[in-house]
């Protein structure tokens, strides 16, 4: 049995090579092939999230620029241009397959705040259940540094994460994550990312590019967390749904983790921010690496930042270890000032806790 047949809910990333052929050309005959092969997932009942670059690369060509534009404004405005453009081939492309799209942009900031959260994650499901593909890009034209998530590999991820998808392909110009330490050849499985299949990373070096296997790498990790299997291959290979319909190994498989975060907690596990963070004692950490425990107002020694009931902050062991993240129950004052409204209280409670 294939990994792609046994999956229910695919996100599929396809980078900036993948869909262009130089800056500013859109390579739609690929995007035509890329959307048969969508309608064939969905004729299987598979249900598909496309996740697609390509707005500035587009946004570029159509402003005359031959390098990627390293002031904020200058790639804000070729992803404004870029973006309109890149939706509608999509669309063009899907209607060849009586297949509706509906395009998602996103900041971080519309992941870190749980409403927000919860909003993208219920829009993503009502769309679904109309039978429409998301076509999820980032928001560059009002992503500000602090908002950004930097590539789309990582979005894929945590598109993956927030949709409980069950696989995530990340389709780029590489046919997978290559042993260059060693045989040269693809890794065809990776159980977990240790600093040794790190070491087998490197970046991008394409104009209308970020990110490169570091980026993927980090992608595949946030997913794995999420209980997601993650697919490394290449978006050039018009045969690859089809070889992995039949069950060839192609590309790189991530195998999920075993003990996956829970599905209410991931909105934690993805974030890249924090609020502050709580010290704790050898016993607090004991209890809650151990014993599942949630963290106890007596068992903080000491606290940082400048939080609020609601925030996320980090749970720091005495040695400096971030041993988790999880969701505070009361301002860093009242806990600063050993209000006795604290005694004996949970402050962060074990279903808000998500170990590091």
């Amino acid at each position: 049995m294939s990994l792609l047949s046994q999956a229910k809910r695919v996100v599929i990333k396809l980078g900036t090579g993948v869909l262009t052929s130089g800056i500013g050309n859109l390579d739609t005959n690929r995007i035509e092939i890329l959307c048969q092969q969508v309608h064939t997932l969905r004729e299987r009942g598979i249900e598909v999230i496309l996740v697609s670059s390509g707005a500035v690369g587009l946004g570029m060509g159509k402003l005359g620029l031959e390098k990627r534009p390293e002031e904020l404004a200058s790639l804000q405005a070729c992803a404004a241009v870029g973006q309109s453009i890149l939706i509608n081939i999509w669309q063009k492309c899907l209607n060849a397959h009586d297949i509706t799209g509906a395009q998602i942009l996103l900041t971080r900031e519309d992941l870190r705040a749980k409403h927000r959260h919860n909003a993208v994650f219920n829009t993503i499901e009502r769309l679904l259940a109309h039978a429409i593909v998301p076509i999820v890009n980032e928001n560059d034209t009002v992503s500000a540094a602090e908002i950004k998530f930097g590539d789309n590999d990582t979005l894929s991820a945590l598109v993956a994460s927030v949709a409980n998808a069950d696989l995530l392909m990340i389709l780029s110009n590489i046919p997978g994550l290559i042993d260059k330490q060693g045989t040269g050849q693809v890794v065809p499985v990776v159980e977990s990312i240790s600093p040794e299949i790190e070491a087998m990373a490197e970046g991008t070096p394409h104009e209308t590019s970020v990110g490169g296997m570091v980026s993927k790498l980090a992608a595949a990790k946030i997913a794995q967390r999420a209980g997601c299997g993650v697919i490394i291959g290449s978006g050039g290979d018009s045969t690859l749904f089809k070889k992995l319909l039949d069950g060839e190994s192609v590309g790189t498989y991530f195998a999920p983790s075993e003990v996956p975060v829970k599905s209410h907690k991931r909105w934690i596990a993805i974030q890249d921010h924090t609020h502050g963070a709580v010290n704790v004692d050898a016993r607090a950490v004991e209890a809650i690496l151990n014993r599942g425990k949630s963290l106890l107002e007596a068992g903080i020694t000491s606290c940082e930042g400048n939080f609020e009931g609601g925030d996320i902050v980090q749970i720091c062991a005495p040695n400096g270890d971030v041993i988790a993240h999880g969701v505070i129950d009361y301002d860093i004052e009242l806990i600063n000032n050993n209000s006795p409204v604290l005694e004996a209280k949970v402050v962060v409670h074990r279903n808000n806790l998500v170990l590091l």
